[in-house]
């Protein structure tokens, strides 16, 4: 059995690894053949994996994550009982060992869950890394409690919504393609997933019972906008959402978010907003009531052609300049 069969077996009795590192996912938006995964074992028992894209650009070959994929990371199993030093030893063996697993490739990237708060052992392999920012609510439990801990402008809009569009649950891909493609268009963006792409992971995700995507309409019939959320035993994440610019002011899109939150509720344990560095996201982000949470996105260029290669690029860019 190879690492990726023994990986397949593992995603199906281990809860705990998140839904964007799972083999079905995986399948969804890399392509079966696509990607790979290094394992740790000891005794026939998988304490730790680290799944990974296989991707070419150009004469270049990419390790990374795949469209619509927050995070792809390690994961680790730790022994009950640890003290905290040991943890940190068991933590930087095994994520060694997990580096040194990794097959030649010119370039590593990807972004941990938030939970992998040591990133020591990559720094010393020679990883750079850049922190990000994501807004999760981390009980769920409580729905009254959390609307009134949501900050007070963000409940009138909420309430404002209310009376003038229902949110709905739909399996119409195509109508919630065109509305997540409205926003790139008003922004003058190419969505960065194709309809196909967006099919195959909306498909796969009901599949497993992990995803939902709902629709805010008003009483003529015209749909304000869209969100997309995917869900496991631990959280729901917000992976898109998107509306019609003409309907920017009936706050839609809030009440969508509050939605996929009360939905959440009846789900899983958390909700991930799965993070944003633009200012105006992050306000809004903000006003449910989250709680600010960094992660590591790390990367390592591991050839010099790929190091020429870039600095060529900034060369002819400051020459256009």
């Amino acid at each position: 059995m190879d690492n990726k069969e023994k990986y397949r077996q593992l995603c199906k009795k281990e809860t705990s690894i998140p839904i964007f590192s799972r083999d079905w996912w995986l399948d969804a938006t890399a392509g079966e053949d696509n990607w790979d995964v290094v394992l740790v074992e000891k005794g026939g028992e998988i304490f730790a994996s680290m799944p990974y894209m296989v991707t070419k650009r150009y004469i270049f070959t990419y390790l990374c994550q795949p469209i619509l994929t927050q995070k792809l990371g390690p994961w680790i199993k730790y022994p009950p009982g640890q003290k905290y030093d040991r943890k940190l030893g068991y933590e930087n063996e095994i994520l060694k060992n997990l580096i040194e697993k990794l097959p030649k490739a010119d370039i590593f990237s990807a972004c941990f869950d938030y939970s992998i708060t040591n990133w020591l052992p990559f720094y010393w392999q020679g990883f750079e890394e850049t922190t990000l920012y994501t807004y999760v609510i981390e009980d769920l439990s409580d729905i009254e409690k959390i609307f009134k801990e949501m900050a007070s402008d963000m409940r009138n809009m909420i309430r404002k919504a209310e009376k003038s569009v229902i949110v709905k649950e739909s399996f119409d891909l195509e109508l919630a393609y065109s509305l997540a493609q409205m926003t790139f268009d008003r922004q003058n963006k190419k969505i960065p997933y194709t309809l196909d792409m967006f099919k195959q992971i909306s498909e796969a995700c009901f599949a497993h019972n992990a995803g939902k995507i709902f629709i805010a309409e008003d009483s003529d019939g015209n749909q304000h906008g869209m969100s997309f959320m995917v869900y496991d035993e631990n959280c729901a994440y917000y992976l898109i959402g998107g509306g019609n610019p003409e309907y920017r002011n009936s706050a839609a899109q809030d009440l969508l978010i509050w939605h996929m939150i009360k939905e959440a509720a009846k789900l899983t344990k958390k909700f991930d907003f799965e993070g944003t560095m633009l200012p105006m996201v992050n306000k809004t982000f903000r006003s449910f009531g989250t709680i600010q949470k960094s992660y590591h996105s790390v990367q390592k260029i591991y050839t010099k052609k790929y190091k020429i290669s870039k600095l060529s690029q900034k060369f002819l860019q400051a020459l256009m300049e």
